[in-house]
C-alpha cells in the first residue's frame, strides 16, 4: 500500500499491534513489487496494491497470506495467488456495517420522499407537511450480499410496517424468507417496489441489470438506490427516467465513476450523487486496519482467517 493509505488505515498504535507479532518492515511496499517480495511471508495490502501476478509472485516462495485492509479483492487476487495456495482475507466485513447504515438512510429519505420535498421547497420558505414514511411501503433488495443481507436484517428488525422483497437467484427461499423477506423475481421486484436497492456484484451478467425496461417496470415516483457498483444501472435509462420526473435516485456510485462534470444527473433535484462515501471513510477508515491488524494475529496463531475470500465464491463478491 502507499504510504499515505498506510498512515490512515494503520496508525501508529494499529501498526504495532502487527509489528508485535511479526517482523514487520519499516516503510511500506508501493507501486510494483516484482523482484520485491524474496523473503516475505504475509502481505497487509490495500487499495493501491498492483495485481499480484504470476511475474509479482515469481520470487515470492514464502509467501502463505494476503490480509487486504480494504473490500475487494478481485484486483490483486489473480489466478496465480490460488495456483500457489497463497490464503486471502479481505476486511470487507469492516467496510460493510458503514454501507448498510448509507442504504438504510438513502431507504428512509426515499420513503419519506425528501428530495421531492426539498424541491418543492425552494422558493416557499415555509414548512411542508411531512411525507409518508415507510409504512406500507413496498422494498425491493436486489443481491443478497453481505451488505444486502445487513439491509434485509436491519428492515426485518425495525418493527415498520413494510413489505420486503429480494432477488438473489442464489439465496434459497427458506434462508430469504428468514431474512424478513418475500424471494421473488426480478420484474416482479421492480414492477412492485416504491424502493429499489441494489446490492448485486459487478459481473458480466449483471451490467445493465437494472436497463430501460426494467426501470420503466418500477411505478411513478419509485426511487432508485445504488451503493454497489454503477455498471448494474443503465445510467442513461436511469437519467431520462429522472429527468422526466418519474423516478428518484441516490447514487453512491456511477458508471463511469466520476460522471462528467457537466453530467445532468448532478444537476437534476430528484437524484443525489454521491463521490462513493457510502463505505468507510475519515476515521472510520481505521476500522479496515484493525480488521487486518486481528487477521494477522489469528494468522500468526494458526487459526482460520474471518475474512478468508475462497477462488470459487470470488466471482459472485463485488
Amino acid at each position: 500500500m502507499s504510504a499515505e493509505e498506510a498512515d490512515i488505515v494503520l496508525p501508529g498504535e494499529v501498526r504495532d499491534r502487527v509489528a508485535k507479532l511479526t517482523q514487520l518492515l519499516p516503510d511500506p511496499l508501493s507501486g510494483d513489487l516484482t523482484g520485491r517480495l524474496a523473503g516475505i511471508d504475509l502481505l497487509v495490502t490495500c487499495w493501491s496494491c498492483p495485481p499480484l501476478t504470476e511475474q509479482v509472485l515469481a520470487g515470492a516462495g514464502r509467501l502463505r497470506a494476503v490480509i487486504h485492509a480494504a473490500g475487494s479483492v478481485k484486483q490483486l487476487a489473480t489466478e496465480a495467488v490460488w495456483r500457489r495456495g497463497i490464503a486471502v482475507s479481505s476486511a470487507a466485513d469492516a467496510n460493510a456495517g458503514p454501507v448498510v447504515d448509507f442504504t438504510l438512510a438513502a431507504i428512509t429519505f426515499a420513503g419519506k420522499q425528501v428530495l421531492p420535498a426539498a424541491r418543492d421547497y425552494v422558493g416557499r420558505r415555509q414548512p411542508l407537511a411531512l411525507r409518508e414514511g415507510l409504512d406500507d411501503r413496498t422494498i425491493g433488495i436486489i443481491g443478497a450480499s453481505r451488505i444486502g443481507r445487513g439491509v434485509l436484517t436491519r428492515l426485518a428488525a425495525s418493527g415498520r410496517r413494510h413489505r420486503v422483497l429480494v432477488y438473489d437467484p442464489y439465496l434459497p427461499a427458506a434462508e430469504a424468507i428468514a431474512l424478513g423477506a418475500e424471494p421473488v423475481e426480478l420484474d416482479v421486484l421492480c414492477r412492485e417496489s416504491s424502493i429499489v436497492s441494489v446490492h448485486a456484484p459487478e459481473l458480466p451478467e449483471t451490467r445493465h441489470l437494472l436497463d430501460a425496461r426494467r426501470l420503466a417496470l418500477i411505478p411513478d415516483g419509485g426511487t432508485v438506490i445504488n451503493t454497489a457498483r454503477g455498471s448494474l444501472l443503465d445510467t442513461e435509462a436511469l437519467t431520462h427516467e429522472c429527468a422526466t420526473g418519474r423516478l428518484n435516485a441516490y447514487l453512491d456510485v456511477t458508471d463511469p465513476e466520476p460522471l462528467p462534470p457537466d453530467h445532468p444527473l448532478y444537476a437534476l433535484p430528484n437524484v443525489l450523487v454521491t463521490p462513493h462515501v457510502a463505505g468507510v471513510q475519515g476515521s472510520e477508515l481505521r476500522r479496515l486496519g484493525e480488521y487486518a491488524a486481528a487477521e494477522v494475529e489469528r494468522f500468526v496463531r494458526g487459526e482460520g482467517l474471518l475474512g478468508a475470500v475462497t477462488e470459487a465464491e470470488l466471482p459472485r463478491l463485488a
